[in-house]
């Protein structure tokens, strides 16, 4: 069967819906390069639920002051809620097909064994976080696990469901050419990535490196994992730290 059949018979694509306040922030990136052609193709999709259209009053507040006082505003709980069980009751709704992630800096930081797990459901609802956050009998309420991209603050979760989307997407099937090369990628065996080397040979007086233009492939795969090694134990000695220990078990 050939690519394009495959990709015909993708009859349920994986589909993610994300509660915002800036629905016209999508697809953003989502809609460009191999992402965005795969969501042409229709071997994803994506549903962007506008947060406001679930307020209970003319104004559209989605949003109040912090209880206890301080500074800004939190999501309320109880429309949050009302938009959460319109994505439940609006399909057959399973949770371990269609976890709920709240996107947000204090959460369990995403890594590419997450976006692996992501990838194998049938799809994903997310929720972008503004402002000071949700308020927490939500995410009590629903069982909500958060999810961080890391130690650093953005204005908003939009930009964080781009990336975490992007990640996940990348590994369902047919969306990347070559699927092998998911499996050398930074993070895939523990190691950061090896260097990559192109035309010309010699570049202001830089060569490419003997072993690549070996021609032998034996060589050539050890010379990658060595560099892989070695950049991991310097840049990255926390990954090394767990490579070292699952290598020796």
């Amino acid at each position: 069967m050939t690519e394009e059949k495959k990709i015909r018979h993708v009859k349920h694509p994986w589909t993610v819906k994300v509660i915002t306040l800036f629905p016209e922030m999508f697809p953003g990136t989502l809609g460009h390069s191999l992402v965005g052609k795969a969501l042409k193709k229709h071997l994803w999709s994506l549903d962007v639920i506008n947060l406001r259209e679930f307020a209970f009053d003319e104004r559209k507040t989605v949003d109040g002051s912090p209880a206890g006082g301080g500074a800004g505003l939190v999501l309320r709980a109880d429309v949050l809620d009302r938009a959460i069980d319109h994505l439940k009751s609006s399909s057959n709704y399973d949770r371990q097909e269609w976890p709920i992630i709240a996107l947000s800096p204090r959460g369990k930081v995403f890594d590419q064994k997450l976006a692996a797990s992501f990838s194998k459901c049938k799809g994903l609802i997310l929720i972008c976080g503004r402002y000071e956050g949700f308020d927490e009998r939500v995410l009590e309420f629903h069982q909500i696990p958060e999810i961080s991209l890391g130690d650093f603050i953005i204005s908003g979760g939009e930009i964080a469901a781009q990336a975490l989307i992007d990640s996940i997407v990348r590994l369902i099937p047919h969306v990347v050419g070559n699927q092998n090369s998911l499996l050398e990628e930074s993070f895939s065996a523990g190691l950061l990535e090896y260097p990559h080397y192109t035309s010309p040979r010699i570049w202001r007086s830089l060569p490419i490196p003997d072993e690549l233009l070996s021609g032998h492939h034996k060589n050539i795969r050890q010379w990658r994992n060595k560099k892989s090694e070695e950049i991991t134990k310097i840049r990255r000695p926390d990954m090394w730290v767990k490579y070292q220990r699952l290598k020796n078990t």
